[in-house]
Parts: C-alpha cells; structure tokens; sequence
C-alpha cells in the first residue's frame, strides 16, 4: 500500500495521480477534509480508500500490521500557509506529527519520503542543503528546518530510507483550493482573464520592479523527484527539489500574457506586511541531488506555464 498524506491536496494529489499512472492501484490517500473543496482533486482518482489524517495518526501508532502493510509513506501534509504564526499548531502540525510517522517507519522498514521546503533557507542568498544557509524567516519554515535536523541526526540502516525534499515555488494543476497560497501563475491566469492584466510587486530588496526572482519548479516534476527516490530506495538525505534556475516574477506574467496572447503588467505597492518574511531570490543548488544519482529533468518556467495552462484549458 502506498500512502500519499495530504493527498488531496496539491502535491499529494499530483502525487497520487502519477503513482497511478505508473500502475499502483493501492493508493491511501489520507487528509483533512473539513475543507471540502479539496474533493476535487482526488475525485477523478481511482485510490484504494480515504482515512483521516487523525485517523491515520492512530492506526500509525498503535497497529503494527497497519504499518507492515506499507510499501512507503509519500508525507506530503502539513500546514503550508507560510502566514500562519500559531506556532503551537504549526509545530503540531508539521514536526510531532512528521516525527511519530518517521519513528514507525524506522522500525518497520517502510520508507519514507518527505516534503520539507525551501523556507528554511529564509534570506540566504546560497541555497545548498548547509546549516550555515538555513534561517527561516517564520515559523513554516522553521518547522520545516527542525524536522530536517531531527532526520539529519539519525544513523540509518541498509533496510531503512528516509529522504526530505525541499520544494522549491512548485505549480501547476489541482491547486486551486490553495486561495492566497497558490502559485503565482494560477493568480496571474485567474487576473488576466477576470481584468485583461497581471499584477506583479514594485521592487524591493534591490530588485527592479517584478524582478524578484525565485525557483518556480512544475509539479510534475516534483512528483517524478519523488518516484525517482521510491525507486532508488538506497538513497537517503535531505535534497532540494527546484530546477536549479532562478526566473523572475515577470517571466512568469510574460509566459501567462504569451499563452492567451494577450493582457499586460501592472505593478502594485509591496504588501507591508511581507516586508521582512519575504524570499525576493532563491535557486536550488542541486549539487546533492545530482550526485545522489538522480537524473530527473526539470522545465523552465516559459515550457512549465505552457504545460499549466494547457492542462488548465482540457
């Protein structure tokens, strides 16, 4: 049985869509639903059975054969609202929960591949997978980072995988029960067609305006990075999950304006309230994931937004 957590949601969601299309037909999808809206991203999705992540928590800790059963737990559910400043649920959320999970999986052998993110390198400028680059700037990514240091302490064994990856600013489809927090590319396809314009921030941090520039990495790639670790079971670590390149805001707007072939770019004040909790640049350094042996390619943002789009229009 393969468990995708979160898997209505976003990530997970693509997630599970790909280990079906590779052939598994016993997908777990466990979640929170009280956002109901979120049905819609498993609905066309032939999984073996829903249970709640509260639910699943339980069956985790207290029965054994229910873990056996796994053949890996994809952990893709957290708090990923990078605004939330409850760090009581944040932490309970993102690090006991991830914990408990990774302890059983560690007596039990079943493998565990993990979404961590790139909110834990806050305002470094280099981003290798370093203690002396990981300062969060709230507390989404410090929850992150400390789960990234709980794993990074342990001594595993040949029988044992536990790999985190750090997603980069992932998009594409089934996103968009995210609201605020979905991509810039869905916001910029819902503005062009409700008000024929995209709108970008005015420069900070010393960048030009819409010339902050971050790693805006396709979800399906993504989950192609994550197949490729359920394949190579050998492999073990905590590895950023971007294209290696960094692209501004205003190629993005560019790439949405040339799809529809039409629309242009307004540019806004800068929220106050960003001010301080902002990554204005961030690029993978896929230095470790290259040399772990991982060969997965990743689109550039004109060919992913071209993909978005295409999917969103069928």
């Amino acid at each position: 049985m393969h468990v995708v957590t979160g898997g209505a949601g976003f990530v997970g969601s693509n997630l599970a869509r790909s280990l079906i299309a590779q052939g598994a037909d016993d997908v777990l999808i466990v979640d929170d639903l009280r956002d109901g809206h979120k049905f819609r991203n498993i609905a066309d999705l032939p999984i073996l059975d829903y249970m709640d992540r509260a639910e699943f928590l339980q069956r985790v800790e207290t029965d054994a054969a229910f873990v056996q059963s796994m053949s890996a737990i994809l952990h893709q559910g957290a708090c990923s609202t990078t605004t939330e400043w409850d760090g009581k649920y944040m932490m309970e959320n993102n690090y006991s929960y991830s914990k408990t999970l990774l302890h059983r999986c560690l007596e039990f052998g079943v493998p565990l591949i993990y979404a961590s993110s790139a909110a834990v390198y806050g305002d470094a400028t280099e981003f290798t997978e370093s203690p002396g680059n990981e300062r969060p700037l709230n507390v989404y990514g410090y929850s992150k980072l400390l789960f990234d240091q709980y794993v990074r302490r342990l001594s595993l064994t040949d029988q044992q995988q536990v790999v985190g990856l750090r997603y980069f600013n992932v998009y594409g489809p089934r996103e968009q029960h995210k609201g605020a927090m979905a991509s810039v590319a869905y916001h910029f396809n819902q503005q062009l067609k409700d008000d024929h314009e995209v709108r970008l921030f005015e420069g900070c941090d010393g960048y030009d305006d819409g010339e902050q520039q971050r790693d805006f990495v396709y979800v399906d790639d993504i989950s192609a990075l994550n197949l490729w670790f359920l394949q190579h079971r050998n492999v073990s670590g905590v590895f950023n999950a971007g294209t290696g390149r960094a692209q501004s805001f205003n190629d993005v707007a560019k790439a949405v304006i040339k799809w529809h072939g039409r629309g242009r770019i307004r540019y806004v004040a800068f929220p106050e309230h960003l001010k301080g909790a902002y990554q204005s640049y961030t690029q993978a350094d896929l230095t470790a994931l290259r040399a772990a042996g991982c060969d997965v390619e990743f689109r550039d943002v004109a060919h992913g937004v071209r993909d978005y789009l295409d999917a969103l229009a069928t």
